[in-house]
């Protein structure tokens, strides 16, 4: 008799946790501007935009920033009008609290050899000098910002780091695992934020990123005024440097040539917002 009671207990008790759960996932899921995907983002804002913080200072006390004012001036103007009009689609959107206390800080760093950008929670900007030879021009440029900046107000780097921290830890666990466990948080943060990225079980949503933010890059760019065209040629500049590249499956990025259709299909839409602009 004890041990039936017992066992409608248990059977109880995971019950409740099972639905606990459940209601924790769903609660925790949201949807990304433009697209309407609706991704899981159990990590609070708060907690990632201090974490941001804390890695983009040590980024930028190990790096040599750009001296050159005139380019140094280009990033920061491209920038702040990306970010104007991330600010306003969030806003327009019923998101606008996402965005509010974002401070934007936007830093060219002197490395030649880095074709790259990124963009954390928070509005804290990095870009490599490397990238700007590419970019040939202030649209050039406006793309790929613009893809960052979309990165983060999709919150991709939340949800990359919310699989990471339910495949530690579970649902249950996971304010402790903020709490308790810094070290593995930290890690998991820099895993999906693309440090030390491998081929695993976060994998397969990078690449459904990879194209989102490359839409909602193409919304921004046009509503900040920049011609959301120059994403062909700025991906077809990249695809002509060459070089090795994984087979696409293993890649986090789409392929030049594939991101280059998804682009092309994507451009009316881009397009309107441009128009309406001018």
């Amino acid at each position: 008799m004890r041990e039936a009671v017992s066992r409608k207990r248990t059977g109880r008790t995971a019950l409740v946790a099972l639905s606990a759960c459940v209601v924790f996932l769903i609660v925790s899921c949201a949807s990304a501007p433009v697209t309407e995907r609706r991704g899981l983002h159990l990590v609070p804002d708060s907690e990632l935009t201090s974490m941001s913080l804390q890695e983009y200072n040590k980024v930028l006390k190990s790096s040599k920033l750009s001296a050159d004012a005139t380019k140094v001036a280009m990033v920061r103007r491209v920038g702040q009008r990306i970010a104007a009009a991330s600010e306003e689609l969030l806003e327009e959107t019923g998101r606008g609290g996402d965005i509010r206390n974002y401070k934007w800080e936007f830093n060219l760093i002197e490395d030649d050899k880095t074709v790259n950008a990124w963009c954390m929670p928070g509005g804290k900007v990095a870009v490599y000098t490397g990238l700007l030879p590419v970019a040939q021009d202030e649209s050039g440029l406006a793309v790929v910002m613009g893809h960052e900046v979309a990165h983060a107000i999709a919150k991709h780097g939340n949800e990359r780091m919310s699989q990471g921290l339910l495949a530690q830890f579970g649902a249950i666990g996971l304010s402790l695992a903020l709490a308790r466990s810094p070290g593995v948080t930290s890690d998991i943060f820099m895993q999906a934020y693309g440090v030390g990225a491998q081929v695993g079980f976060l994998l397969p949503y990078s690449r459904i990123h990879e194209s989102e933010a490359d839409r909602i890059g193409l919304v921004l760019m046009a509503k900040a005024g920049y011609d959301p065209r120059a994403a062909i040629g700025l991906w077809q500049r990249m695809n002509a440097r060459g070089g090795a590249r994984p087979p696409e499956f293993l890649s986090t990025h789409p392929a030049p040539e594939s991101r280059i259709r998804n682009i092309e299909s994507l451009m009316p839409e881009a397009m309107q917002y441009y128009k309406a602009r001018r």
